[in-house]
């Protein structure tokens, strides 16, 4: 699987959250995991190369948020890239890659998972005050439950244990209290990324009747 992810290069460029030797190499080993899944070599990467620095100044004392005149063509390097991924969703990459153990990882995870759950309830037709949105954490080594709950359908994102393809679970429900509802359905986090092939596959999976707001999508 291809992927980029931008916020390994926007982690590059703000390093002061990896004040201490073990978080800025977890930073690293995770840029090379990214580098290596997008195809492009490690060594030749900004974020790495910048985030390896970083890595190295923590190691002598200095400062986590110094800069150095000397990491300017990286820093541009990695602001093109952003500028290249921008647009382009993270959700995916995310879930394929994991959120384990990465704290801005999970946290972006849960960010892309809420706008794409948003984009979906438009394509539904549900206007903001017709279901509750709602994210736990839960613990580092998983990804958390990221909810959309309606009266008649519930929707829940998570990084499934039972492999890739079951990111999503949905089915009907009778209201915001009904937690348990009709028999569970799931498919694949990037159907979820299409809000208009999701709305089409919860609709033929649930039975239910959803007509998309067209102004609300303009």
């Amino acid at each position: 699987m291809t992927y980029d992810l931008a916020f390994r290069f926007r982690r590059a460029l703000q390093p002061d959250g990896l004040a201490t030797i073990p978080t800025a190499t977890q930073a690293v080993v995770d840029a090379l995991q990214d580098a290596r899944n997008a195809g492009i070599d490690p060594e030749r990467d900004p974020a790495i190369l910048l985030l390896a620095r970083h890595l190295g100044r923590i190691a002598m004392g200095q400062a986590c948020d110094a800069t150095f005149p000397e990491d300017r063509e990286l820093r541009l390097q990695c602001f093109a890239r952003i500028d290249e991924l921008r647009g382009k969703p993270a959700l995916i990459a995310l879930a394929r890659r994991g959120v384990a153990y990465d704290l801005e990882a999970k946290r972006a995870f849960h960010r892309e998972s809420r706008a794409a759950l948003q984009m979906a309830a438009r394509q539904l037709g549900f206007l903001p005050d017709d279901y509750d949105l709602r994210n736990t954490m839960a613990g580092p080594a998983v990804s958390g439950e990221i909810t959309l709950h309606a009266d008649t359908l519930y929707i829940q994102v998570s990084i499934s244990v039972m492999g890739q393809g079951r990111e999503v679970l949905f089915r009907q429900c009778r209201g915001r209290r009904d937690y348990v509802g009709d028999r569970n359905q799931f498919c694949d986090i990037a159907v979820l990324a299409d809000p208009v092939k999701f709305a089409a596959r919860v609709r033929r999976d649930t039975g239910l009747a959803f007509e998309p707001r067209q102004a609300e999508l303009v």
